[in-house]
């Protein structure tokens, strides 16, 4: 069967180097890739949002199966436009629809979802430019620090967290009044901070059954000491020390459970990822925001820990058949280090020639690529903040990390920066679980 995984990242990177290991996948096209993704796919030079030719070459290339990684096409509607033609019927689409998407296309849509149905997550209000002054009343009456969010897609970008009045209300009229973040920005969600840890839960489900898979936790920050401006993501940790069997029960009856019956009180289908970013507080899982998809660089430590064929995982999805299946994982550790360029997450230059890619890595090290190219010469090239995701499997966090971090100085260009001080925060809970 022929599949078509659809975006440019590390994520899809991982999903085709697991998907290619599958004996039922007879070809793995990556729309549009990168030059990672072009080692053991075949790259397809369209757009994430053109839909049109996208559904042509599904056609014409007898797609099976379409696994879509990116929120954006998601959230305009990739999974409609193809279940919505007779001869696209037929496509898996791993993906939820539009309906579906709005957990994380709108954030004031998801808050209202979590209050509606029970679920913990932090007190908030929402405001647009209209109600501005309003806004600024309401951020004179709350205690600080507090969370201003971009109510729509922002790139993972569009969250501020401010330690005063000032801050605030200067954030909230540059999104406001400023299109800081553009059209996602008409609308602000001003939210309590909460004090805790983060963690990542990830789930396949077809709207009632599901399938949990391991958890992680990821970095936000580009400094160490989780200090300065947030990226897209510096790396991530899998399984997470904390995240012991108590803690996931509540994650499943408090967060996972209700949101399903929620969907389905909705009369909104489901089918695909959902990926909860979660605070714990005194050991009590509130949660932070939805993702309708995989994360990035979550994907990267979780999935080189599922033995299991991804292929067959999203057969059961389709007939229906998660409760049955059995999903082995690795009980090893993963951490994975984001390599980026220089001046990354503000202005960065592209082009630069990577070095050592062709270094064997050593057993349970794996490079995956993100914003990387072949420029005309045939090298490999940056073409983005993020490039190069390094994943080492260990014994235990330590091991890992010692590995990863090793594997990473390796891999070179002009002005490549990388966190060493991943992991490093969880060691304190490493000895309670283990």
């Amino acid at each position: 069967m022929n599949v078509l995984i659809i975006g440019s990242g590390g994520r899809e990177h991982v999903l085709a180097w697991k998907l290619q290991q599958s004996p039922y996948c007879d070809k793995v096209y990556v729309a549009p890739g990168n030059a990672g993704t072009a080692q053991m796919a075949t790259n397809v030079d369209i757009s994430t949002s053109n839909f049109e030719e996208l559904a042509k070459f599904a056609t014409d290339f007898n797609i099976m199966m379409v696994v879509v990684g990116p929120e954006d096409p998601l959230v305009a509607g990739i999974s409609d436009y193809f279940a919505e033609r007779e001869y696209l019927k037929h496509i898996l689409v791993v993906g939820p629809c539009k309906a579906g998407a709005q957990l994380e296309g709108s954030k004031d849509f998801s808050k209202q979802f979590l209050l509606k149905y029970g679920i913990p997550t932090a007190q908030y209000q929402t405001f647009t430019a209209d109600t501005i002054d309003q806004g600024l009343a309401y951020l004179q009456q709350q205690s600080y620090p507090i969370v201003l969010k971009a109510d729509g897609l922002a790139a993972g970008k569009g969250v501020v967290i401010a330690q005063d009045f000032e801050e605030a209300s200067f954030t909230l009229k540059g999104m406001l009044l400023h299109s800081k973040f553009g059209s996602a920005g008409n609308k602000v969600v001003i939210e309590e901070f909460l004090q805790g840890i983060e963690m990542s839960a990830f789930i396949l489900t077809d709207g009632k059954e599901y399938v949990m898979l391991p958890e992680a936790k990821d970095y936000k920050r580009i400094g160490e000491g989780d200090t300065g401006l947030n990226t897209g993501g510096m790396g991530a940790v899998s399984p997470v020390p904390f995240a012991n069997d108590a803690f996931m029960t509540k994650v499943r009856e408090r967060v996972i459970e209700p949101t399903l019956k929620g969907l389905q009180a909705e009369n909104i289908p489901y089918s695909g990822f959902l990926f909860i970013g979660l605070m714990s507080v005194n050991e009590e899982p509130y949660v932070i925001e939805y993702n309708v998809r995989l994360g990035d660089p979550e994907t990267e430590a979780i999935l080189p820990r599922i033995q299991s064929d991804l292929f067959e995982l999203f057969k059961a999805l389709h007939d229906h058949e998660l409760g049955q299946f059995n999903l082995q994982i690795d009980p090893r550790s993963a951490t994975t280090i984001f390599l980026v360029s220089g001046g990354y997450p503000e202005d960065y230059e592209k082009g630069k020639e990577i070095h050592g890619l062709e270094k064997e890595v050593p057993q349970d090290v794996y490079c995956f690529h993100a914003g990387t190219k072949k420029n005309e010469q045939g090298q490999v090239v940056t073409d983005g903040g993020r490039v190069i995701a390094i994943t080492a499997l260990g014994n235990d966090m330590e091991e890992a990390l010692k590995k990863v971090n090793l594997a990473a100085t390796h891999i070179k260009w002009p002005g490549r920066y990388f966190r060493q001080d991943i992991g490093f925060d969880l060691r304190k809970y490493v000895a309670e679980r283990f």
